[in-house]
């Protein structure tokens, strides 16, 4: 645990934020800071003894360790997690605070932030764990260093044991919170045939099924004139883009959801009166109705430029990721495994669906089966993001569990 919790520690005060302008542009990594971060990662492994390491131009982090005599024929297992952390918060400058045998009480931060048990049924579970977090002025970085420094310590437990195993493959990549993770991915450098992503929460949760994730684009056209004398000509795109917000369900928005529920997510409104366009993510885990919602975006679009005569509205859909569900349930042996390597544990498995997506599901999608499997880190994008040693712990277990079963199999 201790050296899990160095790697960890030392991670997250590495600044690897992403940018998802830059990424939107094919910039992948969108930010310099990955790749520092790759090289980083790469010198570790090299230094644990792996002498398959490769660090692609777009920063995707690839080792192998072969497997050990008489193993060679048994099917390769591949562990990926992801190097950036999101814009939304900062995450230059971590201060971590750690508490050991956590007492339960209320962990105040920065700025009136508070880590409250009572409104944190997880944290309130944690009590006599030992508690990351930061100060409160940045987010963590669980999100996903908890995974790397998960994954990064089962390759060195597996190198100094002598138990006999299969080929071992791990990936580390770029701009996943860009939502463009996987977009120059090597995935011809597999052998593997499946893998599993470490980015999830909560300690026993696997997660097989995500959203299906759509962007639309909607731009809006007004006619410019000085605002003193705008009656009766002006058509203000900004006015439009407000309306056309407004009119989205507030009960299918992402804070009055969960569950199984979809939603509409206004990310970002830009431009001025003559132009103006609103970035909208659409979730829903249903194909059909997400086709639903798209034809309502269409039809809201129409409606604002029905409003505002003389103004036009366009929309342009583009598939971010679709529900992993479908195929895995293909590869039921690769559910099986994980099922068992969490039960091996000591803990019983919590099936989860993902409220968002993970490389693993555009993996999926690509014809390589990849659930996710807990870190242990909680309250991800944010700056109550804190994650728990002995949960973490248990995720290694579960990695460790996996390569096991994979050389009985």
């Amino acid at each position: 645990m201790n050296t899990l919790l160095e790697r960890f520690l030392r991670y997250v005060k590495i600044w690897t934020t992403s940018d998802s302008s830059l990424a939107e542009k094919g910039a992948i990594p969108s930010t310099p800071r990955q790749m520092e971060f790759a090289h980083v990662l790469e010198q570790e492994l090299l230094e644990l003894g792996i002498k398959d390491v490769t660090v692609t131009e777009n920063a995707y982090v690839c080792a192998r360790i072969p497997a050990t005599k008489g193993m060679e024929n048994i099917p390769a297992v591949a562990f990926l997690a992801h190097m950036d952390t999101t814009e939304e918060v900062s995450g230059k400058n971590v201060q971590v605070q750690v508490f050991a045998n956590y007492d339960g009480k209320p962990i105040r931060l920065a700025d009136d932030f508070v880590l409250d048990p009572a409104m944190d049924l997880c944290l309130a579970q944690a009590t006599g764990q030992t508690i990351i977090c930061t100060d409160g002025t940045t987010l963590l970085g669980a999100d996903d260093k908890a995974g790397i420094a998960i994954i990064m310590t089962g390759l060195e437990k597996i190198l100094s044991s002598d138990k006999p195993h299969g080929t071992v493959e791990v990936m580390f990549s770029p701009d996943e919170e860009t939502g463009h993770g996987m977009d120059k991915v090597p995935l011809g450098w597999f052998t593997a045939k499946h893998g599993y992503t470490f980015d999830g929460g909560q300690a026993g949760e696997i997660e097989v099924e995500c959203f299906n994730a759509w962007k639309s684009e909607v731009t809006f056209t007004g006619k410019a004139m000085h605002t003193g004398t705008a009656r009766p000509d002006m058509v203000n795109a900004i006015t439009m883009a407000c309306d056309f917000v407004s009119f989205l369900p507030h009960n299918q928005s992402p804070e009055t959801t969960d569950g199984y529920m979809g939603f509409y997510a206004p990310m970002e409104i830009t431009g001025h009166i003559e132009s103006a366009s609103v970035t909208l993510f659409l979730r829903d885990f249903d194909s059909q109705n997400m086709e639903k919602r798209k034809a309502y975006v269409e039809q809201l679009a129409q409606t604002i430029t029905q409003k505002h005569t003389g103004g036009m509205v366009s929309v342009k859909h583009t598939q971010q990721y679709l529900n992993m569900k479908d195929k895995i349930n293909l590869h039921p042996n690769v559910v099986q495994n994980l099922v068992k390597a969490v039960q091996q544990t000591g803990l019983q498995p919590i099936f989860k669906p993902i409220r968002g997506g993970t490389d693993g599901s555009r993996l999926t999608e690509m014809g390589f089966p990849c659930p996710n499997i807990f870190t242990g880190g909680h309250n991800f994008h944010s700056r109550l993001e804190w994650a728990s040693l002995q949960q973490m712990e248990y995720a290694l277990g579960t990695l460790l569990n996996l390569v096991d079963l994979q050389a009985d199999n």
